[in-house]
């Protein structure tokens, strides 16, 4: 056992479960906005959002599941969720039998043109009208430096 422990003091315990506590409260009231007024979860959003961020609208599941950070039986599920509603489709892979596409299909691009006026309002509510443009820039900042180190390994 090793007594060399880095604690966290004061100020870096406040910031550092502040920012739990933030992303937890923020996060679940995203998830209960977005089911409320669109029908989507989070995840459901998460995944369509990803799915117009490329030309095509189609990811193989692996990079699907690389850009959400999540694991290839989560991935899997969900998009089996929104399979079932039409809005993602599962096209084989003619390179790669192993692998598949998740395509977004004209129902999913409808329900996320439709979710996401009112998901970005209450982004900006909740978050953006409540800090300062200095703030913003430091947040990104912040938020850039930490996953380089992440990245970095």
């Amino acid at each position: 056992m090793t007594t060399d422990v880095r604690w966290l003091d004061a100020t870096q315990m406040r910031a550092w479960r502040g920012f739990l506590d933030l992303h937890a409260r923020l996060a679940a009231k995203l998830n209960r906005d977005l089911q409320r007024t669109s029908g989507l979860t989070l995840s459901d959003y998460d995944v369509l959002v990803h799915l117009t961020d490329v030309p095509e609208g189609r990811l193989r599941a692996f990079e699907l599941g690389d850009g959400l950070q999540w694991d290839k039986s989560r991935v899997s599920k969900q998009v089996a969720r929104l399979a079932a509603r039409g809005l993602v489709a599962k096209e084989e892979c003619e390179a790669d039998r192993r692998g598949a596409y998740v395509v977004l299909t004209p129902a999913g691009r409808e329900a996320i043109e439709a979710a996401a006026p009112a998901h970005v309002e209450l982004v900006h509510r909740l978050v953006f009208d409540t800090i300062t443009p200095e703030q913003v820039r430091e947040w990104a900042a912040i938020s850039r430096a930490i996953l380089q180190r992440i990245e970095a390994g």
